[in-house]
């Protein structure tokens, strides 16, 4: 009976880290949504915000890191859970990093504002389709990561180079622009600063639905160049 009722605390413990994992995602998303729409019209007040923001998530990392390591002590989780255990700390790093990537977009934001560049280039259209791609990776790493979903996990994998092949393209367009206007320098550079934010944020993604695959079937994908088989049920039709 003891160790039922441990199991179940451990449970609701979980759950309940769980649910401020979330919770510290979806500031995050907001935190990025509103660093990017900063970036677009030169919103001052709106990058103030998402760079205020920052503070919440920082101390929500440092919440969580301690809940988690007092979950590891108090209930000593068999090999499985604890498996859960380290790749939720690992989620909120990456989370917490993400929060630092829409920081410097923030920051260029204010940059650009305040040296009247917002109109010397078209700064948000070379990284519009990237912005919106890294986010609603980020969106459903944390959908895969709340239902426990592997094959959502890995189709969210394969999005990464899509975000990869965007930077590429800003940067070469970036470039051509310093080549042919010396006086687009300054602005260009910030813009690859920002391409660079969005694409580490589509990294942090990515590491996130590994970290969900690896809760749900114990592999760790990571730095592998293929992705996991399909499911069990998907194999084997005879039902063997």
């Amino acid at each position: 009976m003891q160790g039922d009722h441990s199991s179940k605390q451990y449970d609701l413990d979980l759950e309940a880290i769980r649910s401020r994992v979330l919770l510290m995602g979806g500031l995050v998303e907001s935190q990025i949504n509103d660093a990017i729409h900063a970036f677009r019209v030169g919103n001052v007040a709106l990058a103030d915000a998402a760079i205020k923001a920052d503070e919440n998530v920082n101390q929500l990392e440092v919440t969580l890191d301690d809940a988690c390591s007092h979950l590891i002590v108090k209930r000593q989780p068999a090999a499985n859970d604890l498996r859960t255990v380290m790749a939720t700390l690992k989620i909120i790093t990456d989370l917490e990093r993400v929060g630092d990537e829409a920081t410097k977009v923030a920051r260029t934001a204010i940059r650009l504002h305040k040296r009247g560049a917002v109109g010397v280039l078209d700064h948000y259209e070379s990284v519009r389709v990237m912005g919106g791609g890294a986010s609603e990776m980020l969106h459903e790493a944390l959908d895969a990561f709340a239902r426990l979903d592997h094959k959502q996990a890995v189709r969210i994998i394969s999005q990464d180079e899509v975000v990869n092949y965007e930077f590429r393209t800003a940067m070469r367009t970036m470039i051509t622009f310093m080549m042919e206007d010396p006086r687009t320098i300054s602005t260009a550079l910030d813009v690859l600063w920002v391409a660079k934010a969005l694409e580490r944020i589509g990294d942090h993604a990515k590491s996130i639905a590994e970290y969900v695959i690896f809760i749900v079937e114990g592999k760790d994908i990571r730095h592998t160049d293929h992705l996991p088989p399909p499911a069990p049920d998907a194999v084997h039709e005879d039902g063997h």
